[in-house]
């Protein structure tokens, strides 16, 4: 099969044959029809001091994805062969504490697909996308981004939004999506920052109230554009940048509560006497709760959230050195390869 590989410890990928992945008792193999490009995915690439610590190849890239079960384990119930599935990327112990008390998300002994992927996937950890049968594109292509859009649905729903004012900082793919589903899930107001404009005018297409960006404006002009006079009542910092959660919580109402996405370079001064003098909570996120993520994002889709306009631009799988240099130039949302046959 074809695949995208990190072969060796330097910049670069090669597109290259590799061995059809050995399907184990309870496991299942995935004919890969869309992927989505992510952060990870660039560090990858680029081989930065990230990447130097934390992978080892060679390693078939990729963990967004959605794809059409072929095969399956002996022992493998809950999928069939024709099932149309994304995967859960990160794989835990089930040993620990948390593992065994239902908490898996928690699991202290996460392993990533994204740094140990194999070809194949443990059944449990596939999640059906919809029933087989000929899906639109449209449905493969968020179908695809189900890992992100975890993420987003994760952050979003930590904390009650209904009737609320919410900021978010950052307007990634992932900003973006939980934007729409503030919006969907109630929120008064959601409020959006960054510096590209080309990602707040797609912030914009989602219904955001206001897309603002902090390069020209401070987060003060809300207030009047809005009609809010004690700040905001829910936080989600997704940038990971030390200005963004600084001004975040310089901004946030007596009692908010701030969900962490964004994950910082390196460790940077935050102003805790605001936060204790507010009463604020934070909170770390790391990718979704096993599984209820995934059920929350299968019926918000259901009951109409749309995320479609965040994915911006589409390349067959041969043209992954563009789709790789479009996501880097950051002119866009999700960038998505194809991997059916021209």
């Amino acid at each position: 099969m074809k695949a995208l590989v990190k072969v060796d410890a330097a910049p670069g990928l090669e597109l290259t044959d590799v061995a059809d992945p050995q399907v184990g008792p309870g496991d299942v193999a995935v004919k890969v029809l869309r992927t989505g490009i992510c952060g990870t995915d660039l560090h990858i690439d680029s081989w930065d001091d990230w990447a130097a610590r934390n992978v080892k190849p060679p390693l078939v890239l990729g963990h967004e994805f959605v794809g059409e079960v072929v095969e399956t384990g002996r022992n493998v119930t809950g999928v069939k062969v024709g099932d149309l599935v994304s995967g859960e990327g990160h794989l835990v112990c089930g040993a620990c504490r948390n593992c065994k008390a239902g908490r898996r998300h928690l699991c202290a002994n996460t392993a990533a697909w994204a740094c140990t992927a194999t070809g194949r996937s443990p059944s449990s950890r596939c999640c059906r996308s919809r029933t087989p049968g000929a899906p639109h594109r449209g449905d493969l292509d968020v179908a695809a981004i189900f890992d992100p859009l975890g993420n987003a649905v994760h952050t979003a729903l930590s904390f009650p939004v209904i009737g609320e004012d919410v900021l978010i900082t950052g307007a990634g793919p992932i900003g973006i999506m939980a934007a729409a589903i503030a919006r969907h899930a109630g929120a008064r107001h959601v409020v959006i920052t960054d510096v590209s404009g080309h990602r707040l005018e797609l912030a914009r297409k989602v219904g955001v109230d206001l897309a603002l960006n902090v390069a020209e404006s401070t987060l003060a002009d809300a207030y009047g554009r809005l009609n809010m006079s004690e700040g905001f009542d829910v936080g989600m910092e997704m940038s990971g940048q030390p200005s963004a959660l600084r001004d975040m919580i310089a901004n946030m109402s007596h009692g908010g509560r701030i969900a962490m996405l964004g994950l910082p370079a390196k460790e940077f001064p935050v102003d805790f006497g605001s936060v204790v003098l507010k009463m604020l909570h934070l909170k770390g996120i790391y990718g979704r709760e096993m599984f209820e993520t995934w059920y929350s994002m299968s019926v918000l889709l259901q009951a109409g959230l749309d995320i479609a306009p965040v994915v911006t631009h589409r390349f067959h799988y041969t043209e992954h050195k563009t789709a790789f240099d479009t996501t880097r130039a950051g002119r866009c949302g999700k960038v998505l390869l194809d991997w059916t046959e021209k």
